[in-house]
């Protein structure tokens, strides 16, 4: 509902604009504006008065006498934001003053880096707002990691994110010890007036370019991540006791004697949710879901609750967890290890055969672990219909197939699931690459994990009139844009699948449809990559939309405290709210959401970062090597291959193929020869051979075998 208000507004605001635009010097009031734009709407012109005050602050219009309003007699406007930068130096403000973001040419983006905020002077005369940085306002950030470039008289260093789009120039008494092709982090100390790049000391020396343990930890700086803990917090992590007394289990449900085990990947530490199987005397089933009680150890305030605050989140790198909380905490003391009594925090169904809830509890428990399952295990379990536990783990893999067909036919989306997992030598270098798909095991553990966070949020959110829930943390998944979802539809069209017109309504069904005929196909992992960027992206937010991707209408993350801190926060709240406690303080809880969206987005972005480290450096061992791929995307520069067994993603330059004039035709979106009149298509099938790599620069080279 905000985001379709938003929108609104966007679209009346430009169009007010556009009607002073043409209106000349004419005066204008909100009557005449509301007749001109056939507004009749009562909210619709309350809204206009609240535009055209904001246009008079932004200096787009003025008021000439009480309510009468004239075009600004100049061209250009100045704005504020926040400054969006791609490799080629291009700039991009987002505005509400305007449909589409402002593009900002390189040449007139001055000294901004990315993320600074600035002022903008647009030029609303442009087809499409233009703009031109007239002053930063402030810097996002002063310190970089980046590469050294040595010469004998200077110094660069090139960034290692490549949306900053200049180098730093480094006086050579300021290196301090970096040599050439080693990885640093720098400060700016100045940028004078007339220089073309700002002045730089290096601060920290990473060690050689190339090196693993200094390119991921390059990565982690680059991203605003940490790499260690701070003494004060190590040292209060491990005064912690690890015990539990009898007094804390008297307040707890006692699952010690009900059968109890987790299911988790082969090199797991940190378990932070079981799951535990009753067959009860009247034919039914309780089932808990029981998560790490991280919040009997964390108190708020103290500093091992503050260092996961700023981290908000673990990061997996491709060979590490960098974690939320200290490792004696997530992977001893929190950590459900089996045959060890743990504090959890749970929720606890009663269930039919048929997977229908009858009963839901919610609270503190104390569980002990029988059994660690690797997925492995368990679906050997589920495949094979023999093992430790079998009875249990059938009964949980039935009624998860249940809870998922259902939640199917309530239009939740399902795009599948592959990671890319590399197998590492004791130097850090990918030796071996594959694809790690969901089965049985990892959808049981996904389906109560998400029926617990499902109906954690439901406790707390869904209230009767004429009550108001209480404040809560929410997963929120907003409808997708239809414009993207047009994109996604001309996009698949390529590789010769059809998609109804679809809107933010019947999105649901024709992603599904499309994903069921796209399975097992070389594209299928392709397109689930392009559904997932049509859809909007999944927020922590306090004002509760909903989950569009997985049609709840009410949903919270509560399953991974150990290793993401909103699920930490619920936790506090639950306790709050079952002891009669109020919280009221909404704004301190909406920044915690913003700072942990943002966090888990750093984190997401490190994540894939690293794995295309590894993927070139993979392929920088394989030059001339032949590998089966499909054509991912192309462009007036060159194809796009991802070679089928590894995900790893390269380009074929249209000027290296040889055997005709090739060029891209982009109504057709095709690649065709000139002479011979071959195509190269979306969704081909291609042999290609490795022709180079660049590891500084995360890029492949392909060459096409004909």
């Amino acid at each position: 509902m905000v985001k379709h208000k938003k929108k609104e507004k966007q679209k009346l605001t430009s169009s007010i604009i556009t009607l002073f635009k043409y209106s000349g010097s004419k005066k204008l009031n909100y009557k005449q504006i509301s007749a001109k734009l056939l507004i009749d709407k009562p909210h619709e012109r309350m809204l206009i008065q609240s535009i055209l005050n904001q246009l008079v602050q932004q200096k787009t219009i003025i008021e000439i006498g009480k309510g009468k309003f004239q075009a600004t007699p100049k061209e250009k406007i100045e704005i504020e934001g926040i400054i969006d930068m791609t490799r080629n130096g291009t700039g991009y403000i987002a505005s509400d003053l305007f449909n589409s973001d402002i593009f900002i040419a390189p040449r007139n983006t001055g000294k901004a880096m990315i993320n600074d905020r600035v002022l903008v002077e647009v030029d609303q005369n442009k087809r499409k707002p233009e703009g031109r940085v007239v002053k930063i306002i402030e810097r996002n950030r002063d310190t970089f990691v980046g590469l050294v470039e040595l010469s004998k008289h200077h110094a660069f260093v090139i960034p290692d994110d490549f949306k900053v789009s200049t180098d730093f120039f480094i006086p050579l008494d300021q290196l301090n010890g970096a040599k050439d092709g080693d990885k640093v982090i720098i400060k700016i100390t100045g940028w004078p007036e007339k220089a073309n790049n700002p002045i730089a000391k290096v601060e920290n020396v990473l060690g050689p370019s190339g090196n693993h343990q200094v390119e991921m930890h390059a990565i982690l700086y680059e991203f605003g991540l940490p790499f260690e803990f701070p003494e004060n917090v190590k040292k209060a992590s491990a005064s912690i006791a690890e015990g539990i007394d009898d007094k804390e289990i008297s307040k707890r449900w006692d699952f010690r004697k009900t059968t109890t085990f987790t299911i988790d990947p082969v090199d797991a530490k940190d378990f932070d949710d079981a799951l535990s199987v009753e067959f009860l005397e009247n034919g039914k089933y309780r089932i808990g879901v029981h998560i790490a009680d991280v919040s009997h150890y964390v108190r708020p305030g103290s500093v091992i609750d503050k260092e996961a605050y700023e981290r908000s989140t673990s990061v997996y790198l491709v060979d590490r967890v960098v974690p939320m909380l200290p490792e004696i905490l997530s992977n001893v003391v929190c950590s459900l290890r089996p045959n060890e009594d743990k504090l959890t925090y749970s929720a606890v169904f009663e269930m039919d055969n048929n997977a229908k809830i009858e009963k839901v509890w919610i609270g503190r428990t104390v569980i002990h672990s029988d059994r660690r399952f690797t997925y492995d295990q368990a679906q050997k379990i589920i495949e094979e219909g023999e093992g430790d536990y079998k009875k249990e783990v059938l009964l949980l893999d039935k009624l998860a197939k249940l809870l998922r067909k259902k939640r199917y036919s309530q239009g939740a989306i399902d795009f599948g699931g592959v990671e890319v997992r590399f197998k590492l030598d004791d130097k850090g270098f990918p030796i071996g690459i594959n694809k790690k798909e969901m089965k049985d095991s990892n959808r049981l553990i996904e389906e109560f994990m998400l029926l617990a966070n499902q109906h954690v949020a439901k406790s707390v959110g869904k209230v009767s009139k004429p009550q108001t829930p209480k404040p809560f943390v929410y997963r929120i998944h907003d409808k997708p844009d239809p414009q993207k979802l047009e994109q996604l539809g001309n996009y698949v069209a390529k590789f010769g699948y059809r998609i109804d017109k679809i809107n933010g309504k019947n999105a649901a069904g024709a992603i599904n449809k499309l994903m069921h005929a796209a399975k097992g196909q070389p594209e299928e992992d392709l397109i689930a990559t392009m559904a997932i960027r049509s859809m909007a992206k999944a927020v922590y937010s306090t004002h509760n939309i909903g989950h569009y991707g997985l049609a709840f209408d009410y949903y919270s993350h509560f399953t991974s405290p150990i290793r993401r801190y909103p699920d930490l926060e619920v936790h506090r709240l639950l306790s709050a709210y079952q002891h009669g406690k109020t919280f009221s303080n909404n704004y301190q809880l909406e920044e915690m959401c913003k700072h942990a969206s943002l966090n888990e987005k750093r984190a997401t972005n490190a994540e894939r970062t690293s794995i295309k480290y590894k993927q070139v450096e993979y392929l920088s061992k394989r030059i001339g090597q032949v590998f089966d791929g499909i054509i991912s995307s192309l462009t007036s520069w060159g194809i796009y291959v991802e070679i089928l067994d590894g995900l790893c993603e390269g380009m074929i330059s249209i000027n290296s193929l040889k055997d005709d004039n090739y060029y891209f035709d982009d109504k057709e979106f095709v690649v065709k020869g000139g002479i011979h009149k071959h195509e190269y298509n979306m969704g081909d099938k291609v042999s290609i051979k490795v022709k180079s790599t660049d590891i500084y620069r995360r890029q492949i080279d392909f060459e096409m075998i004909e």
